[in-house]
């Protein structure tokens, strides 16, 4: 089998200026011979949660909602939707399993769950994704654009999204605020 990079983040180098993934750490849902997909999980945007659910006219009382910012998952169809949670007992209509405890689900039916007991205990929603046609992420990690570390759940829900950049550096042993901010080949 070919080696993927599904359910592991990519963990932006200093030296990496684009200004969509400056600092970013992308959660990568999708990776094989024919491209890669990921959500950008460390950038809140000013959007509330409790906004979006009302511009989509769902109603959902959780006090949660109020104070959970919307994430910008990435350059890509910047207003389609898509929420990584661990899973309930919820069966959603649009919902594809990326690791043991990561779900990833596309259809609103599970907005109106979040911060309720109906709904997945940790949630985080995006607009937007990341993209990379059919060798595209091979060619920027050969260029030392990204770090790769295994996925973890503490990470991706329990880490404030303003400190998962340095803790998914951590994770293999880095403090990347030491690291230059070019990069060469020995």
């Amino acid at each position: 089998m070919e080696s993927t990079l599904q359910n592991h983040f990519l963990v932006a180098m200093p030296a990496l200026s684009d200004s969509f993934f400056y600092r970013s750490v992308v959660y990568l849902c999708e990776h094989d011979q024919n491209g890669a997909m990921g959500l950008i999980v460390n950038r809140p945007t000013r959007i509330m949660l409790e906004e979006l659910l009302s511009h989509l006219q769902i109603d959902n009382e959780s006090e949660l909602i109020k104070t959970t910012p919307v994430l910008f998952g990435g350059p890509v169809q910047k207003g389609q939707g898509m929420v990584i949670h661990d899973q309930r007992e919820g069966h959603w209509k649009s919902s594809i399993q990326l690791a043991e405890d990561i779900f990833l689900t596309t259809s609103t039916d599970i907005l109106e769950a979040i911060g309720t007991d109906k709904g997945p205990e940790h949630s985080l929603v995006t607009l937007g994704f990341a993209g990379w046609g059919a060798g595209q992420l091979e060619q920027e990690l050969a260029e030392n654009s990204w770090l790769t570390v295994p996925a973890t759940h503490d990470l991706l829900f329990d880490t404030p999204a303003d400190k998962r950049w340095q803790a998914a550096a951590k994770l293999l042993g880095i403090d990347i605020n030491l690291m230059s901010n070019s990069t060469g080949h020995a």
